[in-house]
């Protein structure tokens, strides 16, 4: 664990050496906000169920960001090789950059508090879906980064590891979306929605927290970090 923590602390204090981090952070924080509080006086409702239903799209865009990065930059560096000669296993390096790109995006997620803050000060909203939807997200983005940094293990190029990440995480959470399922056969209906990412947000977006979405979602981490693992090795061979 000594060696995941501190390739933890090196990746995560990577993120902030470029004002590219900064940059990132506040187009996210000024895009959901504006997002999320342009329809909100209409509403009148003091909830983040609009909130949390944008987060899906946002991080479709915001988490390829984050991974592009992550082993692209690595090989075309040069440093992959150096990396892979420590004396240090696939997995733990695999975690250690997966836990800061999520320590990262939970960050980014962290500082948008100022959203909970305002709806107490103005309203009364219940603090348990708010909580719930927070944990969903993160569980969601934990998703999203595993599938990434999976992608980004196969190119050294980051504009072509952004695109491929987004085409990935797309469709994996269309598959689910309605616009899919309306045109399939019925019988494959089941199969694709438990398949979305989208699809097992919609509940935890609205505060609801079910074991079968959580499951999915660190089964889906889980499945692409052995993958992430799983490339690093053929490498190895090679």
């Amino acid at each position: 664990m000594n060696t995941v923590a501190a390739i933890f602390k090196k990746e995560f204090a990577s993120y902030f050496i470029s004002p590219i981090a900064y940059v990132f952070i506040i187009v996210f924080l000024v895009g959901t906000n504006f997002m999320y509080f342009q329809p909100f006086f209409l509403i009148n409702q003091a909830d983040m169920r609009n909130y949390f239903g944008l987060l899906p799209w946002v991080f479709l865009f915001f988490v390829p960001a984050i991974t592009m990065r992550g082993w692209a930059e690595e090989k075309k560096s040069k440093t992959m090789e150096l990396l892979l000669t420590w004396p240090v296993s696939d997995t733990e390096v695999v975690l250690g950059k997966f836990l800061a790109s999520l320590a990262f995006l939970a960050t980014a997620v962290a500082l948008s508090a100022t959203i909970p803050i305002t709806l107490f000060i103005i309203g009364n909203p219940d603090p348990g879906p708010i909580v719930g939807g927070y944990a969903g997200a993160l569980l969601m983005g934990a998703a999203y980064l595993a599938i990434g940094l999976w992608v980004s293990s196969h190119t050294e190029n980051q504009i072509v590891a952004f695109i491929l990440a987004w085409v990935a995480m797309f469709a994996l959470m269309i598959i689910g979306h309605p616009v899919v399922t309306l045109k399939i056969p019925s019988a494959l209906v089941p199969l694709f929605s438990n398949l979305g990412l989208f699809t097992h947000f919609e509940s935890i977006g609205r505060g609801v927290i079910d074991s079968r979405d959580v499951m999915y979602y660190l089964s889906m981490t889980g499945i692409f970090l052995f993958l992430n693992t799983q490339s690093l090795g053929r490498r190895k061979s090679e």
